[in-house]
């Protein structure tokens, strides 16, 4: 079974779904997305850790792309 989520508020989201590795467990791919007077951003990235369950590989990569947001907003980061 391949789980997936997502998150979004106004205009940003946050799109995950889990995948099987090949020496047991589970990792994501990550999408975000925020849309700005300045452009929009869009990244997907492969989760760098793994997970034993899919459950905790799909918590985690929401909480990962939700600090991708928060750092793009707040202008720590720029990409």
């Amino acid at each position: 079974m391949t789980l997936s989520g997502n998150v979004q508020e106004g205009a940003w989201s946050v799109n995950v779904q889990t995948e099987p590795v090949e020496d047991g467990g589970y990792r994501s791919t990550i999408q975000v997305r925020h849309s700005s007077p300045e452009g929009d951003f869009e990244r997907t990235f492969l989760q760098g850790k793994k997970f034993g369950t899919e459950r905790d590989a799909v918590l985690d990569a929401l909480r990962e792309g939700m600090t991708w947001i928060e750092l793009k907003m707040a202008r720590t980061i720029k990409v």
